[in-house]
């Protein structure tokens, strides 16, 4: 076994531990306001998890800052996991979740910003815990280690290792030469974005609390509402979803093109490669989804057609986008049940569960880059057949890539549709039926949220079976550190001394 420097490690637990605890003080403080009752059990959950924070901290005070790779990707996994136990302490002590199992669920779903829930009705329950749930994803969109990256050089730690673990996409696009840098200027972006979306969903006619609340979600990618319905709680108020649809692209954006875009680098992002097909891909989707629901679709559109025929297409339009981005963002948001229109548009949705966002963004998935390079590789393979001796690279953004990058590119989507076969698989040994079992598998392992079958929107996660949840919970971990990360950990040559 190779010798790891646990103390740094436990060092850091703390640490993670310590943040966490202090997000759960603003949820303390808005269930004071509201007067809902829980407000001692999120303070005693807050207290409890910041007091091990420190108590770990202060027993490794002393720890060796000398951080391998080896340490950064236990970090990660073992940060992410700590999180989801200690995140699942409000819902324990206040009841709103009584079960362990479904409280880990909820608060995994959170952190990895699936936006899975087993909550039949949300409406009912405190608005302190349904702050928290919300921070959940807000806390985990941009990464809790990217936030502590930016906190470790206080401590004398460099944290290189950690972003190359954590950040999404097949590579960490620095701003600055200095990674504490880039993660406080994502962060910023990451707040900004929040504050705005904040006030423009109040101004349209939420109310502050559900404006809030939906903000962390969006820029989260994660999809929790305060709403039974979700989104189609407003689907008579078409500026609130527009709002939702404009956030909903920045946070599938890469976060860098967001700074270039403030630095007045709009070029840079236009020129962008995987920026131009994430728009394609949106646009060209909604523009299928939209004509089959305005010609063929019967889901129910009394409640959000319009009698002019103008008003019937701008709500085919609109929730084709809507539901288009929430998918393709991963966001899990819902305007309606997509599961419930055309056969087709069914299976289209499905397919774009395997899609994701931008690399560098908040959203789950594959990523658009990784589906570029595939194709573009699978092309020049067909080139190398006629012209075997012909040197053909891979090209992205005008630079020639690396045969090592396309190498893991093609094996992390084989790992992530093996992974996808054998969730489902074991959902379906669980007695789930087909739609549910790979529905369930995609949507866990995208960190999509709604699902099909006894998943889909007008449903919940309640339906699975115990064992069900841990491995959906599994598997929006491997799925939110994108597979290798937490997979590394299992491998026997990761703890060789070598």
């Amino acid at each position: 076994m190779p010798k790891l420097n646990f103390r740094i490690i436990i060092h850091i637990m703390g640490l993670l531990l310590l943040c966490n605890g202090g997000f759960m003080l603003i949820a303390a403080l808005v269930s004071w306001y509201y007067a809902d009752g829980v407000t001692m059990q999120i303070t005693a959950a807050s207290l409890t998890t910041m007091f091990t924070g420190v108590l770990l901290m202060f027993i490794t005070r002393n720890h060796q800052k000398l951080m391998k790779q080896r340490e950064g990707y236990i970090i990660v996994t073992l940060g992410w996991i700590s999180m989801a136990l200690s995140g699942m302490l409000p819902y324990l002590f206040s009841e709103a979740i009584p079960d362990v199992t479904d409280a880990f669920f909820e608060t995994m779903s959170g952190y990895t910003t699936t936006g899975a829930t087993i909550l039949n009705d949300i409406e009912v329950i405190p608005e302190g815990i349904l702050l928290w749930r919300s921070l959940t994803h807000w806390i985990g969109g941009m990464g809790i280690i990217v936030l502590a990256v930016a906190i470790l050089p206080l401590l004398g730690i460099g944290g290189m290792q950690l972003f190359a673990a954590e950040a999404p996409g097949p590579s960490a696009d620095k701003l600055k030469p200095r990674i504490a840098d880039t993660a406080k200027r994502l962060w910023f972006i990451y707040v900004g974005y929040t504050v705005a979306e904040t006030i423009l969903l109040k101004v349209a006619g939420m109310s502050f609390f559900d404006a809030v609340n939906h903000a962390l979600s969006t820029l989260s990618t994660g999809g929790f509402s305060t709403k039974n319905a979700s989104i189609a709680y407003w689907n008579d108020q078409p500026l609130i979803q527009y709002i939702l649809i404009l956030f909903m692209f920045l946070a599938g954006m890469n976060f860098v093109m967001s700074y270039f875009s403030f630095k007045g680098k709009i070029q840079r992002v236009l020129q962008d490669e995987e920026f131009k097909w994430y728009f394609i891909f949106i646009a060209s989707f909604t523009l299928i989804a939209s004509l089959l629901i305005y010609f063929e679709a019967d889901i129910g559109l009394s409640s959000i057609k319009h009698p002019m025929v103008l008003g019937e297409a701008e709500s085919a339009f609109r929730h084709a986008l809507f539901q288009v981005l929430s998918v393709i963002t991963t966001t899990g948001f819902v305007s309606a049940d997509f599961t419930m229109w055309t056969p087709f548009l069914t299976i289209f949705f499905f397919g774009m569960f395997f899609l994701g966002g931008s690399a560098g963004s908040t959203a789950g998935g594959v990523k658009v880059v990784r589906h570029i390079i595939m194709i573009r590789n699978g092309i020049t393979e067909f080139k190398r057949a006629l012209h075997p001796n012909a040197i053909l690279p891979v090209r992205f953004n005008g630079k020639m890539i690396k045969e090592s990058i396309v190498f893991n590119i093609l094996g992390f989507f084989v790992l992530y549709m093996l992974a996808f076969i054998i969730g489902a698989v074991v959902l379906a040994s669980m007695g789930l039926d087909f739609k549910t079992a790979i529905g369930g598998a995609a949507s866990s392992l995208g960190n999509i949220g709604p699902a099909f079958g006894a998943l889909s929107p007008v449903n919940n996660f309640d339906a699975l079976p115990a064992p069900g949840k841990w491995w959906c919970a599994f598997l929006m971990l491997i799925g939110r550190l994108e597979l290798f990360t937490v997979l590394i950990l299992l491998t026997p040559f990761f703890w060789r001394n070598r």
